[in-house]
């Protein structure tokens, strides 16, 4: 298993990955819209994200097995330098989860966020129904910041999030 940076060529594996967990994601997080669902809404994203990381405003990864196959994703987005901040997200295979992963991409990306982007603060949002993602932060060392009213869409419904941060030491 290892974490790498997105690349152009990862889109018909991203779209296999992200219509296999499809369902799985979007009973814990906000729903892609339908046009991601393509080879070509997922190139477009694929380019969107390099866009982004190439000016320094995120970071995109993946987590992959020995053969390549996407296990999951996790990014930093909203790099904000003047700030030092950014938010961290991430999304595990269904048939991968339990088996460290989401803690094997916070520590990457804490690393890289402090190291590489210089930050001083990572932050993340779980929505309340996803107590076994906050546990993860909480592990990774993250801590609760307080409660976002209303603060994601999941499944057609409005539902509050816990805010946490991890600041670097």
């Amino acid at each position: 298993m290892k974490l790498r940076t997105l690349r152009p060529g990862d889109a018909d594996a991203l779209l296999a990955f992200e219509l296999a967990n499809r369902a799985w994601f979007e009973s814990k997080v906000e729903a892609r819209p339908p046009g991601f669902y393509s080879g070509a809404g997922v190139a477009h994203h694929i380019a969107d994200c390099l866009a982004k990381y190439e000016v320094g405003t995120m970071h995109p990864c993946l987590l992959v097995d020995d053969d390549d196959s996407i296990l999951g994703r996790t990014n930093l987005r909203d790099i904000d330098a003047a700030s030092q901040r950014a938010e961290i997200g991430y999304r595990i295979a269904q048939h991968a989860c339990g088996r460290g992963l989401a803690g094997l991409a916070l520590r990457h990306m804490l690393a890289q966020a402090y190291s590489r982007w210089q930050l001083a603060s990572v932050e993340a949002y779980v929505t309340v129904n996803n107590p076994i993602s906050a546990h993860i932060l909480a592990k990774q060392g993250f801590q609760l910041v307080g409660l976002e009213p209303a603060h994601a869409e999941v499944a057609g419904q409005r539902l509050d999030c816990h805010h946490y941060r991890h600041l670097r030491v």
